[in-house]
């Protein structure tokens, strides 16, 4: 028989960052279906996933934060472990997306990004990391890559960039803190329907064209990806390090 305790986050505490909309908001909802208290991270109103937190009859504790700047970040986890309470698991979903052609592609679009998807992410690691060893204690991180992980993707060089480092990242911290401890995996999303795809939704063409490569033939959904979430957060995937998960309705496939 299955021991679906495996697959609980009850008595765990996740931070959640980018935790207002999109995929971050759909994590949040299937954290708090597998029991676990979530602390939702953004830097605009998160009401209505607190709702849909709270629906599930789990803790929601909203913290605003500016992601962009990774000093301000790392105060943030910090302040959080020591008020809140220790934080057993950290999902990094926030992340920014600028298009341009990379003839034209400018220096503040590629910091911007840059800094939101890939500086901060490592540095939120390295605070989880410090605390959670400090403490002795265990602890799981799922940081949220990209299809665009393994590919080159079209007019979104620092986009591109930034997801091929959170790869990176994700297996040398994995190589580092394995035998200590701590669990870090990725999530590699492929076309969902959020925000940061509105652009590519809206062109009839440019979304034809990816419609037709996915075998699955529909866009993802944010609760597509938060299963495979809470999955790298549960019990289940104890021996799971540095792996990467494409959820992607079989994109890579193709």
């Amino acid at each position: 028989m299955t021991d679906f305790s495996a697959f609980s986050l009850a008595g765990n505490r996740v931070l959640v960052t980018g935790a207002n909309t999109g995929i971050g908001q759909g994590i949040c909802v299937a954290i708090a279906k597998a029991g676990g208290e979530v602390i939702g991270v953004g830097r605009s109103a998160m009401d209505e996933t607190a709702a849909l937190v709270k629906a599930e009859d789990a803790m929601f504790t909203p913290v605003d934060s500016d992601l962009s700047d990774h000093v301000a970040a790392v105060s943030m986890l910090d302040r959080v472990w020591e008020t809140v309470g220790p934080i057993d698991g950290l999902v990094n979903n926030a992340g920014i997306i600028r298009r341009a052609d990379s003839v034209d592609f400018s220096e503040t679009d590629w910091d911007d990004v840059m800094d939101v998807n890939l500086k901060s992410v490592f540095f939120l690691c390295q605070a989880f990391a410090k605390k959670a060893l400090s403490a002795g204690r265990s602890g799981k991180i799922v940081n949220i890559a990209s299809v665009l992980s393994f590919q080159g993707g079209i007019r979104v060089p620092s986009y591109t960039a930034s997801k091929h480092g959170v790869l990176g990242i994700t297996r040398l911290l994995a190589c580092e803190w394995a035998a200590k401890g701590i669990n870090v995996n990725a999530v590699a999303p492929g076309y969902v329907v959020t925000n940061n795809t509105a652009a590519l939704r809206a062109d009839a063409e440019r979304s034809a064209a990816i419609m037709s490569r996915i075998p699955a033939g529909r866009w993802g959904e944010a609760s597509d990806i938060g299963g495979a979430v809470v999955f790298l957060l549960a019990p289940a995937s104890a021996y799971m390090h540095g792996a990467v998960m494409p959820v992607d309705g079989g994109w890579l496939a193709r």
